[in-house]
């Protein structure tokens, strides 16, 4: 089981998208990612740049057909960081649900 950390790197929105994208495939191309993201070419080099600098994400250029694609897939460290972060984020919203403790006043719905 993972433990649970939260990850101040893969948190915001668009590296937590991209990250969760690249969990669920093995590699994939630059060009799906733009799409499946909706990101700019800069955009989204900027976040794999950042992902790989950190040690999250591996990149490669390959020669498809007469072409270089880049293609990016998450590194062993890239993953454990993605799953402890999900771990934290669930932990947080079993918390947020988990009824007043003994002792602590309830929180009225309206503030």
């Amino acid at each position: 089981m993972t433990d649970a950390r939260f990850d101040e790197l893969i948190h915001p929105s668009t590296r937590l998208s991209l990250v969760a994208t690249l969990a669920a495939a093995d590699w994939a191309e630059f060009a799906y990612l733009k799409d499946r993201l909706q990101l700019s070419d800069s955009a989204l080099s900027k976040q794999l740049t950042t992902l790989e600098e950190a040690g999250y994400v591996a990149t490669e250029r390959r020669l498809t057909g007469s072409r270089h694609k880049r293609f990016a897939r998450l590194t062993d460290i890239g993953r454990d960081a993605f799953e402890g972060h999900i771990a934290a984020l669930q932990a947080i919203l079993a918390n947020a649900s988990a009824p007043a403790a003994e002792g602590q006043p309830e929180k009225h719905p309206l503030g």
